[in-house]
Formats: structure tokens, sequence, C-alpha cells
């Protein structure tokens, strides 16, 4: 049953990652996104990692999920005038093909190394304690491996704040370019008498 479980839900993550690559619509293949993101919560869960996965869930599905919301919804690319500009960038025809090819050889690649005869020495789990280890997973995060942590967080915030820059800017290019496009009202009449 489980096995079963687990293939039908590595199947439905290819599927919502292909879903989006090949939606027309941001708000679409960001949908595609955090259905990919559930179904590999439900994998680490088949897999024993409890922490893994509600830390995919909450970070992931949640954090990252509304930000990406945030950023579409702030530059308005559900806008089909937007889209039809941007319509010879969709996945078809050579850039299909060139896509296919490149996930074969991938696949080629990932078969030859799973026939190679490489061990990997593991650590032994200490005993009543699980895989993700809460303690131990938050010793390693802030002692070891704390540098890449703090550049992971700092790279979030530079692209925040670029975005936020990048979407003022459109904003105020736009703005400037429909005050150019208006057409200029008539001046209201000046009345010589006095009011009344």
């Amino acid at each position: 049953m489980a096995e079963t479980l687990f293939y039908l839900l590595g199947a439905l993550a290819l599927a919502f990652a292909v879903g989006v690559v090949r939606a027309r619509m941001p708000l679409f293949s960001v949908l595609s996104l955090l259905g990919s993101f559930f179904c590999l919560s439900g994998i680490y869960l088949l897999l024993g990692f409890p922490f893994l996965a509600a830390t995919q869930l909450l970070v992931y599905a949640g954090a990252i999920m509304v930000l990406f919301l945030f950023v579409i919804m702030l530059l308005n690319l559900g806008d089909e005038a937007q889209l039809e500009r941007h319509a010879g960038l969709s996945l078809s025809g050579r850039r299909l093909f060139v896509g296919g090819t490149a996930a074969a050889l991938l696949g080629i690649v990932g078969l030859a190394a799973a026939q190679m005869n490489t061990t990997f020495v593991a650590g032994e789990v200490p005993q009543g304690r699980a895989l993700d280890d809460l303690p131990t997973l938050a010793g390693l995060l802030f002692t070891r491996y704390m540098l890449p942590f703090e550049a992971a967080s700092l790279l979030l915030l530079a692209t925040m704040v670029g975005v936020i820059v990048l979407a003022k800017r459109q904003r105020g290019t736009s703005a400037v370019e429909a005050e150019a496009e208006a057409p200029a009202l008539p001046a209201p009449p000046l009345s010589s008498g006095a009011p009344r």
C-alpha cells in the first residue's frame, strides 16, 4: 500500500511540475507548484520524515507560495495583454524537443549512476530517535550550517527588494505612458461675472 501511494504521489508531483512549466497563466503555474509541494510533503511522510514534511508545508507551501502570489499580483502578470506580448515564450515545438531531450539524457545519466557500485557510509541513528530528530537538526543548522542558512535568507531578502524596486519602476513608467497617451481635456470656460 505504501509503495503504491509513493508511486502515485511521485507521478502526481511530476504532473504538477509539468503543469508549472506548461501553464499559460502565472497564477495557474503557482497553483501547480503548490500541488507539487503537497505531493512532496506526502512523500516525505511516507519515508518517515515528519519534520521535513511539516517544514515543506509551512515554509514552501505557506510562506514562499504567498510570496510568489504577492509578486504575481503586484506585477499584474495575469493580464491577457501582457501574456500576448510574451506568447512566443511558451514551451512548444523546438523548445519542447530540447527540453525532452535534456530530460532523457538526464534520465540516462541517472540510470548509469544507479548501476555504479558506490557505497555510502551513514552514521547510526541513536536509539529512540527519528531520522529527522529536531534537536539534532537545530544543532547542525545553527552551528555547522549557519553561514549557508544566513546566506540563503539574505538572498531571499535581496530578491524580494529587487522585485519591489522593479515593480515600482514599472508602475512609474506605465503611469507616465498613460498620462502621455491620455487626450488633453479642454479647459473650463472662465466666467466673467461674479457668482450670484
